[in-house]
């Protein structure tokens, strides 16, 4: 590796603190309060996300699941009746019913857990 004119070598020797200009700096004044304001939040509103019903799950041995095979019964750890689980991009939104709208499978809200999302467009 030679060293060549282009090329530039950080020295802390070069750095000179005289160079800022601190005579307006106030150690002792009190740090301002940050500005409120009202953020424009509507260009999030157009991010697609992935919205997920979760019926229900079980952490199973790969092996029991590799020995099941059509007609084999996994029990599942919800009981009939339960609310669904809701997920944005895999975060828990809240829970849900079932619901059948125009033939198609939807969800019915039945409590939003308080989380960033929910926040975000208070």
């Amino acid at each position: 590796m030679s060293d060549s004119p282009e090329q530039s070598v950080f020295d802390g020797d070069e750095l000179r603190f005289d160079d800022f200009q601190l005579e307006d700096f106030d150690t002792d004044a009190p740090m301002a309060a940050p500005i409120q304001s009202e953020r424009d939040l509507s260009f999030f509103k157009n991010i697609p996300v992935t919205v997920t019903l979760e019926v229900a799950s079980k952490e199973v041995a790969l092996g029991d699941l590799m020995s099941a095979g059509e007609g084999s019964i996994i029990e599942l750890d919800k009981l009939n009746g339960e609310p669904l689980d809701v997920k944005v991009n895999g975060s828990l939104m809240g829970h849900a019913e079932v619901v059948v709208v125009n033939e198609k499978y939807g969800l019915r809200l039945i409590d939003v857990v308080d989380s960033a999302l929910t926040s975000m467009g208070k």
